[in-house]
Order: C-alpha cells, then sequence, then structure tokens
C-alpha cells in the first residue's frame, strides 16, 4: 500500500479550511454570537416567550457552527503534530493512527464545507416539510408515513426540534399527507434538495400474493415564513371551513370542530390543519403554512419570469429524485446525484446526510450552470 503523503494532504486540508473560513467569516459569526449573548442577558427576554426562543435557539446554533469550525481547524493542527511525533520516533501505530484520523478529518472537512455551499436568499430559514402519498394506493399511504419517520430520526439525530402540525390518515394504513416544521437555521437550504418525487419498489406488505409493487410519495419543502417577508393576504382571499379532527381508521379523537381546511381562492392552494387542540391554533398554524406556500409561489414566478429573459425556459430539478428498492435487492439511489447506497434499513432510520451533501453539491452546480 502507498504511503500517504501527509504534507500535501495537511495543505489540501488547511487551503479548504482557509476558504471555509472565508466564506463562514468567522469575524462576523462571533460578532454575533457576542451580540445575541447581550440579548439573552436582558432581564425581560422572556416577556416574550417567542422572540426569546428565537434569540436563544439562533444563540446556540451559531455558537454550535463556530465551535465546529474551531474544533476542524484545531484537529488539523494536531494532526500535524501527531505526524511529527510519528515520524520522528519512527512509530508505525502513531503513523497508522494519524492515518485513520487523516480519513475522519477529509471526511468532517468535507461537511462542514458543504454547509458553505447554503448561501441562498432564503437557506438560511427553518422548514416546513410535507410528504403526499401518491400513485399505489396503501403502499404510497405506507410509504409516505416511512419517509415521515425518516425525516424526523434525521432531525432527531441531529438534535433538531421538529413540530408536526397535520397529519392526515389512510383508512388502511399510512398517511395521505404530513406536515412538519424542522426548527434549525438552515434546515430549509439543507432539506430543500428532498424535494421531489420518491419511488418505493417492495414486496407489498398488504398483498396477500405477495406480489412486488412500486409507489410513490411527493415530498414539498418550504421556508418558514418571517415578517419580513410581507405574504399579505386579504381576508376576502380566504375561505376556511371547520370540521372535527379524527385519528387513524376514522376514530374521533376531538369532540369539537377544531381542525381548519383553509382554502386560498385566487390560487387554489388548500392547507389543512388539525393537530392543535383548539381551532384558533390550528387556523394559524394554516395560515403560517399557506404563507410559506404563497412565498415559494411568488419566488417561483420571478424565477420564471427572469429565466423568460433569458430565453432557457427554466428549468426543473424536482419530480422523481429518488428510489428506495427493497425488492430483488436492497440499494437506496438519488437518481440526480448517481449517490447510492446498499444499507436501506439505515436510511430509513435517518441516515441520509450523505444524500443530502451530495444533493446540495449537485444544485449548486446546476444553479452555477443555469446562472
Amino acid at each position: 500500500m502507498a504511503a500517504v503523503d501527509f504534507p500535501a494532504e495537511l495543505r489540501d486540508l488547511r487551503t479548504t479550511v482557509e476558504s471555509i473560513r472565508q466564506v463562514t467569516d468567522v469575524g462576523r459569526l462571533k460578532a454575533d454570537i457576542a451580540d445575541l449573548e447581550q440579548q439573552s442577558a436582558a432581564p425581560d427576554l422572556w416577556d416574550d416567550p417567542e422572540a426569546a426562543q428565537k434569540v436563544t435557539s439562533r444563540l446556540s446554533h451559531l455558537g454550535a457552527e463556530l465551535e465546529r469550525y474551531e474544533t476542524i481547524a484545531q484537529r488539523v493542527d494536531d494532526l500535524e503534530v501527531l505526524v511529527q511525533m510519528a515520524e520522528e520516533e519512527d512509530d508505525a501505530d502513531t503513523l497508522a493512527e494519524a492515518e485513520r484520523e487523516l480519513t475522519s478529518l477529509r471526511k468532517a472537512v468535507g461537511e462542514l464545507e458543504v454547509r458553505t455551499l447554503l448561501n441562498g436568499e432564503m437557506d438560511e430559514r427553518e422548514a416546513l416539510v410535507t410528504i403526499r402519498a401518491e400513485a399505489g394506493g396503501v403502499d404510497a399511504a405506507d410509504f409516505a408515513e416511512m419517509l415521515l419517520r425518516m425525516y424526523l430520526r434525521w432531525a432527531e439525530r441531529h438534535g433538531y426540534g421538529t413540530e408536526v402540525m397535520d397529519t392526515s390518515y389512510a383508512e388502511e394504513a399510512g398517511l395521505k399527507s404530513a406536515t412538519f416544521a424542522v426548527h434549525a437555521p438552515y434546515a430549509y437550504g439543507t432539506l430543500q434538495v428532498e424535494q421531489g418525487t420518491h419511488r418505493l419498489v417492495r414486496i407489498s406488505p398488504f398483498d396477500n400474493q405477495g406480489r412486488r409493487q412500486t409507489s410513490f410519495a411527493g415530498v414539498e419543502v418550504l421556508p418558514v415564513t418571517e415578517v419580513t417577508d410581507h405574504v399579505d393576504i386579504p381576508e376576502a382571499e380566504i375561505k376556511v371551513d371547520v370540521f372535527r379532527s379524527s385519528g387513524p381508521g376514522g376514530q374521533s379523537v376531538n369532540t369539537t370542530d377544531s381542525a381548519v381546511r383553509m382554502t386560498h381562492i385566487p390560487t387554489g392552494i388548500v392547507v389543512s390543519m388539525q393537530n392543535e387542540k383548539s381551532q384558533i391554533q390550528n387556523r394559524a398554524a394554516a395560515l403560517k403554512v399557506l404563507q410559506s406556500r404563497l412565498l415559494q409561489v411568488r419566488k417561483a414566478e420571478e424565477r420564471a419570469a427572469m429565466d423568460a429573459l433569458k430565453g432557457d425556459g427554466g428549468s426543473s430539478w424536482g419530480n422523481q429524485m429518488r428510489s428506495y428498492v427493497l425488492h430483488p435487492y436492497q440499494m437506496v439511489k438519488d437518481l440526480r446525484t448517481e449517490h447510492e447506497v446498499g444499507n436501506t434499513s439505515a436510511v430509513f432510520d435517518g441516515d441520509i446526510d450523505g444524500f443530502l451533501e451530495a444533493g446540495i453539491r449537485w444544485k449548486r452546480t446546476s444553479d452555477r450552470a443555469e446562472a
């Protein structure tokens, strides 16, 4: 086996870390942390719990970002010292340890580099994710529920807060649709590459004859709206219907008409919410999701107008984007990036960072090509 060229590897790592430092703007990051620490120390901070939560959440996130960068930079320094020790003492065990650390460090630097690619207008936002069962009957509904669990497990692995805002259960099994929020900075930038149609191939557990079934589920990812977005919706443009919340199999879980279905008349966009305890809470949650969808429509129209000016007719990187094959072999493959893994159980348990990183790099390359 060829010897590792540590000087060249260390130069490459330092070059990458320096480019990350410049893009991240560590000085500004430290200034932002100092400002948020001052805000969090204010005695009246929790007079407005929602604002306080945003301050403390952002402080925690920026602190973690700075620590992640500083830890990587320190690990590069430590690796250089370790290599020097190994070479000076001609210690094969220490050299092997350095090679293992180099492999680990390459991966960590690559992950940190991906984060620097999230510099789109709304990449820093929290995310609203909606999963819908599409073609495939009960298998599609079951698949939608599998995807919901996959994303919630992914968020849990990273310590991100989630809030399931609406679940519409299918009659036999699974979900017709579900909407949840991921309360973490850059959640939208990270998860937006999941948007599109996901395809599952397996032996159907719902088929008495054990036949192979192909089913589909759609994933929509939106940025959470903020006050600065100015998505004003006149009351005259909204139709609100109320109904009784229900759980799996139609079992009543609420004795009042607390669930809300909100229709935006000009666009036909429909949002349903039933997971909150009161009609007022469900109405507020529905309005928030509707604002996010209208914001996305507005951005799409702006992009279409720019594409028309450029004469390229626009682009479409959504639709069918990933296949999950459980029979006759085991594989999950992204159809855009060609990234694939054979451990399907791990993927459905939330191990999707490889797909997200490949998707983010792919999207950045696609965006540059279209610019």
